[in-house]
């Protein structure tokens, strides 16, 4: 895209880093799945004209002109605000954990069309998830689908090490479910019962309208959310802030 003086991309922001007084620099995830950064003039100017459109979270279709080092916004559209996200701590939370995972998933000049359907589809939920219980699983699910895509998909089927079907432990190190011989070898292998393989198992194969419709308790949700972080962070070998502040919301 840079080689071009100028081009459109429907990007989804991820971050926003500040530059100079009222600029500032957004880090996106484009529509072809590529991820993108692009100087935004003025956005942090009350009542500038790329204020509203360039908030976290939002999908705006952007004017962008090619730049030395940074590309620069010369007009946006937005499209989806997700305006349901804002003014809620535990939604915007939940957002920012995608957010986070989004941005480590992505890759300049590296289009992938699975990335941008599912991340805007993670962002509606977390705004439809009726609470926080929900609201965990939204995330966890994510996080599970979006690396299993990537290739860090949890073997769920058998023990990871030896093949055993009878499994009652999980590593994110070992790569999945242990059976108990195999997680008497593993450093911190989680026990896991056969209904919490379960849902792990439908993290990564039902969709979020299921999820979202799914009676799932408080005491549940938290567990797979600590393994869909403990999952990415091991995998994506990177420290996780977001994900470590919702587990404490």
């Amino acid at each position: 895209m840079a080689c071009r003086r100028t081009y459109r991309t429907r990007a989804i922001v991820l971050d926003r880093t500040k530059l100079g007084e009222q600029d500032l620099i957004l880090s996106l995830l484009a529509q072809d799945g590529s991820a993108a950064r692009a100087v935004a003039k003025g956005a942090r100017k009350p009542g500038g004209r790329l204020a509203a459109r360039a908030e976290l979270f939002c999908e705006t279709d952007f004017l962008v002109s090619a730049g030395r080092s940074l590309d620069v916004v010369s007009e946006a559209s937005l499209v989806e605000a997700h305006a349901g996200l804002r003014g809620e701590y535990e939604r915007v939370a939940a957002a920012s954990a995608i957010a986070e995972v989004a941005q480590l998933t992505c890759f300049e000049d590296a289009p992938d069309g699975f990335l941008y359907p599912i991340c805007s589809r993670a962002l509606r939920a977390c705004e439809e998830a009726p609470d926080q219980p929900r609201l965990d699983l939204t995330v966890a699910a994510y996080v599970m689908k979006v690396l299993a895509h990537g290739g860090w998909r949890p073997e769920l089927e058998g023990c990871c090490a030896c093949g055993d079907a009878a499994v009652t432990y999980f590593s994110s190190v070992a790569g999945g479910a242990l059976c108990e011989s195999c997680a008497r070898e593993v450093a911190g292998a989680q026990e896991l019962s056969s209904v919490l393989l379960a849902w792990l198992r439908s993290l990564i194969s039902c969709t979020f309208d299921e999820l979202l419709v799914s009676d799932i308790e408080a005491e549940t949700a938290v567990f797979l959310l600590g393994v869909a972080h403990s999952w990415a962070a091991t995998h994506l070998d990177a420290r996780l802030r977001a994900m470590e502040f919702l587990a404490g919301v």
